[in-house]
């Protein structure tokens, strides 16, 4: 499962040296309504709730996470704001006190990646076949029937470095599996490797995806000009 234990104390730089537009993540967000309670799976630093909070103070917001050095820094990044409460959780053994309207990933658990005019697939954190199921059936309980499940959208993933906004080089390498891909993210200080992350993902195609999702009663909503940044699934 993915955790960025050792990417976390890097991940905000990286992330806002224009790896994600988080304004327009939460633009995306927001056109989905109604918009007042609120669950976000594989929060990371907190930087997609931080720009919802900020437009929404009045929402009721959760967010989960798997690293805890990660959410360690979503907590000071989000004291300012006591709408939102963040905890330590595994999506395969979720445990919270309420269910919500709308649940969403951009970047956590699961997301899809669109390349050009070519079909959706959904990629997942968890490599597992058996996890991934225990994921969604877990995550089924806690989304109120009639409430919605969005899955950012994402480009393809290829090799690349180029510089971050702290002067360092930003890396990421990708290798094939069967059933997926591995990803290994680096950073350099010239000639120091001061992180390095790998990541293994599972990937579906869209129509064993639909399927997959179907059977914990999320049932995919055709994609309309509201859907530039989030596939919709509504909880039957």
């Amino acid at each position: 499962m993915g955790d960025y234990t050792k990417m976390s104390a890097h991940y905000d730089t990286i992330m806002t040296s224009g790896y994600y537009d988080y304004k327009a993540i939460v633009d995306g967000l927001l056109n989905h309504h109604p918009f007042e309670n609120v669950l976000e799976i594989g929060c990371g630093t907190g930087l997609i709730l931080e720009e919802i909070a900020k437009r929404e103070p009045a929402a009721n917001i959760r967010g989960i996470d798997l690293t805890q050095s990660m959410l360690d820094i979503a907590q000071k990044r989000l004291e300012p704001y006591p709408n939102i409460q963040l905890s330590q959780q595994n999506i395969t053994e979720l445990s919270l006190e309420q269910q919500y309207r709308l649940a969403f990933s951009y970047g956590g658990v699961w997301y899809f990646v669109i390349d050009g005019d070519k079909e959706p697939f959904l990629v997942s954190h968890i490599y597992d076949e058996q996890a991934n199921h225990l994921g969604l059936e877990s995550l089924s309980k806690f989304v109120q029937s009639g409430g919605k499940l969005l899955l950012g959208i994402q480009g393809p993933h290829h090799d690349y470095e180029k510089p971050i906004s702290n002067g360092m080089i930003y890396s990421q390498k990708i290798e094939p599996l069967d059933l997926g891909f591995t990803k290994h993210y680096y950073l350099d200080d010239k000639d120091d490797r001061v992180m390095a992350q790998t990541i293994h993902y599972r990937t579906y195609n869209f129509s064993d995806a639909k399927k997959l999702l179907s059977s914990y009663g999320f049932e995919y909503e055709d994609r309309t000009e509201k859907h530039q940044h989030f596939l919709e699934f509504n909880r039957v």
